[in-house]
């Protein structure tokens, strides 16, 4: 007990002292090891009517009567589980007195504990036994557990997989897109019996529309015919066009799949549509005879839709 500090000790010994009716400096000496402190005379009062008058320097030890929980149970040494396990004598005493009181059992008597007290240490206790604290209540619906029930066993490292978000082309995939294709047909089909397609005569070379535009997809082309030479706008410029979006997956190597994360990506592609829109819906609108430029709501629209 000489490593603990001192007012650990002093607790231990107020409570042993409490609990066995004794000297609070006789306990304390007996667990730093020392010799116990001379009986002190005190100015007591006058013990019950029934006992006989004591002598004034009678010191015969009076046989203390030990506490009704702590007369059954096997005896424990707690000098030498103190010593097997290095847990002071104090706390082994108070854990045992603790969890006896939770369950409600008697406290085991302690090969450690002397029986005996001087009756000048404690008058009291001579003339009525000491009786057991009573043990705190517990409020309803908690569990009291020990330390080590409480830690759950379990692995270090979590092995249960994670989900994935992923989903296998067939038949997930493949079998929505045959379901979509399958209702875009019958759509198709439907519409074409009920609406002709709007041809027009035959061509005639003698009778040449004014202005003569591209169908809708070529009329990007033939607008940047009015801006360059024929070379420049009709094969140049498509194929750096084809090859700037072929290049778009090796310029831009981002990983992600949400728009939000591929502002590159979508910056770049939305250029080319943008361009290819611009030159369509002014090719098709703002061009009038001769392919001159024209406002269609002054001269009309100049394109079969």
């Amino acid at each position: 007990m000489a490593g603990l500090p001192e007012h650990l000790l002093r607790r231990s010994a107020e409570a042993r002292a409490k609990a066995e009716g004794r000297d609070v400096e006789e306990v304390l000496a007996e667990l730093k090891g020392e010799a116990p402190p001379p009986p002190q005379e005190s100015a007591a009062p006058a013990p019950a009517a029934a006992d006989p008058e004591p002598a004034q320097g009678d010191t015969a030890p009076v046989e203390a009567p030990a506490p009704a929980a702590a007369a059954s149970g096997p005896v424990r040494d707690l000098e030498a589980e103190s010593a097997a396990l290095g847990v002071p004598v104090s706390l082994l005493q108070r854990a045992m007195e603790g969890r006896a009181r939770t369950e409600g059992k008697p406290i085991p008597a302690m090969a450690s504990a002397p029986a005996a007290a001087p009756a000048a240490a404690a008058p009291a206790a001579a003339a009525a036994p000491a009786a057991a604290p009573a043990a705190p209540a517990i409020p309803e619906g908690v569990t009291t557990q020990r330390l080590l029930t409480v830690v759950k066993a379990g692995a270090i490292q979590q092995v249960k997989s994670s989900p994935q978000d992923k989903v296998s082309v067939w038949p997930h995939l493949l079998a929505i897109e045959f379901v979509a294709l399958m209702v875009v047909t019958a759509g198709l089909i439907v519409f074409s019996v009920f609406v002709d397609a709007p041809l027009l005569e035959f061509a005639n070379f003698n009778e040449q529309p004014n202005p003569s535009k591209a169908p809708w997809y070529f009329l990007g082309l033939q607008e940047l015919l009015s801006y360059f030479d024929p070379q420049v706008a009709g094969v140049i410029i498509p194929t750096f066009g084809l090859i700037g979006l072929a290049l778009i997956p090796y310029v831009d190597k981002n990983p992600a799949v949400k728009p939000s994360d591929r502002k590159l990506a979508i910056m770049i592609f939305s250029f080319f549509v943008f361009a290819s829109a611009v030159l369509t819906t002014y090719g098709s609108f703002f061009r009038g005879p001769g392919f001159n430029f024209s406002f269609p709501w002054v001269d009309g629209i100049f394109f079969d839709f």
